[in-house]
């Protein structure tokens, strides 16, 4: 079964998660608000692999792009509207948007640093990015690299550590990132929404937001 088709035939359970770890999907969202700009409503905002929709409906984003159609019929029903598409090849001129959003997707895209290549063109100058990830670096994060074959959604994910998607943004022309971190115990054993903590190595969950350059890159 492809990576795709696995999301569109279990995309009901697959949302269900975050009703059932509310206290983990709370402490995420925190994470992602602590960069996130004020009124991003008022952006050009776009997630990317919006899955279910669960992210940006939350934090004021109405754009998202995903590929597994099941998922993105869910998102509309949160009022975003979905664009059918890969992170590699972004349907948008360059320097159009202010904002772009990735949550966990990156460990799904078929190439991650393509897909942060074609962030950094379809971002104004001084654009943001926000990269959520599932830090394979950290003790959760091992946790789930050793786990992941008997999952229905991450057997074929490659999960990256905060310090490879750092270094990605940095070789491919993006500055002034700053990185965060939640989740210090497993979802099921999380009772109350965490604060997230600067740095990363502890947090299951790692948010870097870094800036598109002025000087031209990506053009």
């Amino acid at each position: 079964m492809g990576l795709w088709e696995r999301f569109d035939r279990h995309s009901e359970k697959y949302d269900a998660w975050y009703e059932k770890y509310k206290p983990a999907y709370e402490s995420e969202l925190l994470a992602l608000r602590s960069v996130l700009p004020e009124n991003p409503e008022k952006l050009k905002a776009l997630e990317i692999g919006a899955g279910t929709g669960r992210f940006a409906s939350a934090l004021g984003i109405g754009l998202g792009l995903e590929p597994a159609r099941a998922m993105a019929m869910l998102a509309k029903q949160r009022r975003l509207e979905v664009l059918l598409g890969v992170a590699e090849f972004l349907p948008f001129k360059r320097e159009k948007l202010d904002l772009v959003l990735i949550v966990t997707a990156l460990s799904f895209f078929k190439n991650p640093n393509q897909a942060l290549k074609e962030a950094l063109r379809v971002l104004k100058p001084g654009g943001q990015i926000i990269v959520g990830i599932l830090d394979r670096d950290s003790p959760q994060g091992r946790c789930i690299e050793s786990e992941k074959k008997e999952s229905k959604f991450s057997a074929e994910a490659h999960f990256l550590s905060a310090t490879e998607v750092l270094t990605y943004l940095l070789e491919i022309g993006f500055e002034n990132l700053e990185i965060c971190q939640t989740l210090f115990k497993k979802p099921e054993k999380i009772e109350s929404v965490e604060l997230p903590e600067k740095g990363h190595g502890k947090g299951r969950f790692a948010v870097i937001s870094a800036r598109k350059t002025f000087h031209g890159f990506g053009n």
